[in-house]
């Protein structure tokens, strides 16, 4: 169906009408300009049909283009067919740690040796694309916290955020309780009862205003789950000038304050130390129980103002064009009557 966003311009219609009965008109010379001895062939000149039609078709098209114009000013639009929103009620937040540490090479996706965040960014990307219902957001943190992607159904653009996100983009320390912070800031004006915060990270809370366990605080008395991911391998073997030797890559993984913060807003904490842990993580996250709320509709809308404006525009032009060349075509007939 059509339909028009302001529909009350059409009151401006009759205006044309009300300037041309309103306004005083100019006043008409009495006094002839020129005296031509031979009146009476402009007298005839004015009577022939043609010459009326002329002087008349202008006018119609000025109106067709004045009422154009208005019904391109109300903004006219097409509504397709209403479509079902699915609509589970969970506000679901993700904070990724970008700090410096991210770039340890500690995970392998398909034989292929990769960093962590590479790691998040692959399993996390699947995650996201199974959230059908779900609002999501996506905050990146490091030494501050970022607000990257407000809440949101498009999960496209969360995902292609998230894949374009850098490490050392937010600096390189790491703001644990900022992240929580924003989170409870976005989160806490939403009148869903259920608000999820999923925050990876793979260090220690080096930055930043907020404490991460007065953060979790906060976020348990607006009722934010917070969901704990430690990210990073138990061992790793570097080559060094010695040889190979056996590291611990996340010796400044804080899993007390991770598990702490999971306990005090009711989630969970979990350690990933590979892609498989990381996968087997997020499959359990689907599991989380929907909360049902009244069914959303989404109407396509297409605007269609641009088709009434390219005619109106048009035509305006073919009055111009043709109104000159009238006044040319009626300077030659007076001409060759003054020669007659």
């Amino acid at each position: 169906m059509i339909h028009f966003e302001w529909p009350w311009l059409f009151l401006i219609l009759p205006l044309p009408l009300l300037f041309r009965y309103l306004l005083t008109p100019i006043a008409v010379v009495k006094n002839p300009a020129l005296r031509v001895p031979f009146i009476e062939d402009f007298k005839q000149l004015g009577n022939e049909p043609h010459y009326a039609t002329m002087k008349k078709w202008p006018l119609w098209v000025a109106t067709l283009a004045w009422i154009l114009l208005v019904i391109a000013t109300a903004r006219p639009q097409w509504w397709g067919e209403p479509i079902e929103l699915p609509i589970s009620g969970r506000d679901l937040m993700m904070a990724v740690d970008l700090s410096g540490s991210m770039q340890y090479e500690d995970f392998l996706i398909e034989g292929k040796i990769v960093d962590r965040l590479t790691a998040i960014k692959n399993v996390a990307g699947q995650f996201i694309e199974r959230r059908i219902g779900d609002r999501l957001g996506l905050i990146l943190f490091g030494e501050q916290a970022y607000l990257q992607t407000p809440l949101t159904f498009d999960r496209k653009t969360v995902q292609t955020l998230l894949y374009e996100s850098v490490i050392g983009l937010a600096g390189k320390q790491t703001a644990i309780g900022d992240a929580i912070g924003l989170a409870v800031k976005r989160l806490r004006l939403q009148k869903t009862d259920s608000r999820v915060l999923i925050l990876l990270t793979d260090g220690a809370n080096t930055a930043g205003e907020i404490e991460p366990l007065k953060a979790a605080d906060l976020a348990a008395t607006e009722a934010l789950k917070i969901y704990t991911i430690g990210i990073g391998a138990d061992e790793m073997v570097v080559q060094s000038f010695f040889g190979a030797k056996r590291v611990n890559p996340s010796a400044d993984l804080d899993e007390k304050t991770l598990k702490a913060i999971a306990n005090k807003t009711g989630g969970r904490y979990f350690r990933a130390r590979d892609t498989i842990e990381l996968e087997k993580i997020y499959e359990l996250l689907d599991e989380l129980e929907p909360i049902e709320q009244d069914k959303q509709h989404f109407r396509p809308t297409q605007v269609l103002y641009p088709w009434p404006l390219s005619l109106a525009l048009m035509l305006a032009s073919l009055l111009i064009i043709v109104t000159i060349d009238f006044g040319n075509t009626l300077n030659a007939i007076k001409k060759g009557a003054l020669q007659k």
